[in-house]
């Protein structure tokens, strides 16, 4: 049976940012979770060849932002563009050889991620302006109270591998279990903030530092045991909550590919299945 949400009552609001510069300071380098120091490409800026369905390790980059990284250069304004941009948003470029084109929000980090066409992306620059269709805080499955939905745009809720079964609970699609000991740089923070950075992932630096994730992809569902992400995110035995992989490769020691939150509750609530499909790259 379809998931019924209470979509109908949610507004939309349009909020702005810009794309930001990838930053650094003069010392430059960084270390890996081995010692060895490092200087790669990362967060910030517009990074081209990666979107949803492509490999989320292995590149020769630290804490990888696919697509767009957005800001607003206001503090508050940005959290509220943090806190408000949900996953399946769709975003505008006002400015700029872009201009008009459109992607969606794939997920959060120091950043909201956008997602476009490659041909359009290549077209973006740093301080081009973005319109963001802000829809999907405030969501409520109506057949599954204790599930908390947030960071979720209900128009993709309606393309997700998921459904309401006839035992009550909400089934759902995803690409990877991720064990509770993977979960790194994130645990503590409001989970409309930022994402899960996930250890365990860190591709051609040792298999003892492997926990079987090198193969997970951009915009791949992923259900996180025992972890409760319904008002913050921390471990609690007997919850799950569900993610879509945003960011990608890292080399510092725990961090990693992370997911932004879109489901959490109790793990009863739940009844997952694993679907080697269960991806935003076929879905927006």
């Amino acid at each position: 049976m379809a998931v019924r949400s209470n979509a109908d009552r949610l507004v939309t609001q349009i909020l702005t940012g810009e794309v930001w510069p990838a930053l650094a300071d003069r010392h430059g380098y960084r270390v890996d979770a081995d010692g060895t120091p490092f200087l790669l490409p990362g967060m910030g800026g517009v990074t081209l060849g990666v979107h949803p369905g492509d490999p989320a390790t292995g590149y020769a980059a630290d804490h990888l932002e696919p697509g767009l990284s957005v800001r607003h250069r206001d503090g508050d304004a940005n959290m509220a563009l943090q806190f408000l941009s949900c996953v399946g948003n769709t975003v505008t470029v006002r400015t700029g050889p872009a201009a008009g084109a459109q992607g969606k929000v794939i997920g959060q980090h120091a950043y909201v991620l956008v997602d476009l066409a490659e041909e359009e992306l290549a077209q973006v620059s740093t301080g081009d302006q973005v319109t963001v269709a802000a829809r999907g805080q405030g969501l409520r499955l109506l057949d599954h109270p204790d599930v908390v939905a947030k960071n979720l745009d209900p128009g993709l809720l309606d393309r997700l591998p998921v459904r309401t079964r006839a035992d009550g609970r909400l089934e759902i699609g995803v690409a990877a279990r991720v064990p509770a000991i993977a979960v790194g740089a994130g645990a503590g923070m409001v989970s409309e903030f930022a994402n899960t950075d996930l250890m365990g992932a860190y591709a051609g630096q040792g298999d003892d530092l492997s926990l079987g994730l090198e193969s997970l992809r951009i915009g791949d569902l992923v259900v996180l045991e025992d972890s409760d992400h319904r008002f913050g995110r921390g471990f609690r035995p007997g919850y799950l909550t569900i993610g879509v992989i945003s960011t990608g490769h890292c080399r510092l020691f725990g961090h990693g590919p992370g997911p932004s939150t879109i489901l959490s509750g109790p793990a009863d609530a739940f009844h997952v299945v694993d679907d080697p499909d269960a991806c935003l790259g076929g879905l927006l």
